[in-house]
């Protein structure tokens, strides 16, 4: 299980397996004055993808946050 680096904003992201590929839950503490968590089910072929999104996202993220130096 994953869980965000600041405490304050409270919210878990737990992956595991089941017969037809991954299931992921994203449980978030408080949404709207409440706890919500939102399940999906994905085959293998999807759960690569979205793996590679999130991959991409962050890298993505990185660049925006680290910018190459001016040389």
């Amino acid at each position: 299980m994953a869980e965000s680096a600041d405490r304050g904003s409270g919210w878990s992201l737990q992956a595991s397996a089941v017969p037809d590929g991954v299931r992921l839950e994203l449980a978030l503490s408080d949404l709207g004055g409440g706890p919500v968590t939102a399940a999906i089910v994905l085959d293998r072929a999807e759960a690569r993808a979205f793996a590679r999104a999130l991959l991409a996202a962050a890298g993505d993220a990185a660049e925006r946050t680290f910018p190459k130096p001016g040389v």
